[in-house]
């Protein structure tokens, strides 16, 4: 035991700043916010959407990327002549329309925080159910290092719970299987209102690569209201605890700069 504390002493403090710190620097291979530029496409070429796995890019039309539906896996970069489509290390992904995360080359419209009574509410305590609707254990993993001590969600007020009836709100992973909607909607029906509902990952927002597979939903959406969208496959930590923290209105700057 002496052992253990005098180590845990060395280790020193090991929680980030984040939000009151910089981010910490992601690696150098790290896939965040992907960077259209509409005007170096050429016309009529759709290289990129031929290659993509879920169609997330528009095959035709203005360029344009669904994060709702985009792994991260970059064939579209290797694919593009004229390197009209890059990934940025930026992780903030968060929004609160499904609409805002369609990519256009403008700026991602950040998550806004709950309207008037909801934030009341949760803004300074929100216990969320976390519900795994056929995920493939990746996204489940990226939402449980949120309770570890580097990150420590809990210190902003949010809590993981047992019992949907001790829950704000569900978080859904998975593009919610034909074995799970049932299940899903029971746990949403358990939760006593006022609700929320927040998908993490491109399977709980439109069913990822499963999409259109008659055994599975297409995502959240297609079962209950969702009020927080975060896509990624999967999604960083900071990505999730980035979007958690702007619906609470615990993060100021709602809108990122246009990118040139």
């Amino acid at each position: 035991m002496l052992k253990a504390l005098l180590a845990r002493a060395h280790q020193g403090h090991r929680t980030m700043a984040y939000p009151a710190g910089a981010p910490p620097p992601m690696p150098e291979r790290f896939r965040g916010l992907p960077a259209l530029d509409p005007a170096k496409c050429p016309e009529g070429c759709r290289s990129c959407a031929d290659v993509c796995p879920t169609d997330a890019i528009a095959k035709d039309g203005p360029l344009a990327l669904d994060l709702g539906r985009c792994l991260f896996c970059v064939e579209c970069v290797t694919a593009c002549p004229e390197a009209a489509i890059a990934f940025t290390h930026d992780t903030r992904l968060a929004t609160r329309r499904r609409e805002d995360l369609v990519l256009t080359g403008q700026a991602l419209p950040l998550a806004d925080a709950l309207e008037g009574k909801l934030c009341r509410l949760f803004g300074r305590s929100l216990n969320l159910r976390v519900v795994s609707a056929g995920d493939c254990n990746a996204c489940s993993s990226d939402v449980n290092v949120l309770g570890t001590v580097g990150w420590d969600v809990g210190r902003f007020g949010i809590q993981y719970v047992a019992s949907p009836r001790h829950a704000d709100g569900l978080l859904i992973t998975g593009p919610v299987t034909e074995n799970m909607r049932l299940a899903l909607q029971r746990t949403y029906d358990a939760v006593p209102p006022p609700k929320i509902v927040i998908a993490v990952g491109a399977c709980a927002i439109s069913g990822g690569p499963y999409a259109g597979h008659p055994e599975q939903h297409d995502g959240a959406s297609s079962v209950l209201p969702i009020d927080l969208f975060i896509p990624g496959c999967p999604p960083h930590p900071l990505t999730i605890l980035d979007g958690l923290l702007r619906l609470l209105g615990r993060l100021e700057e709602q809108r990122r700069v246009p990118r040139g």
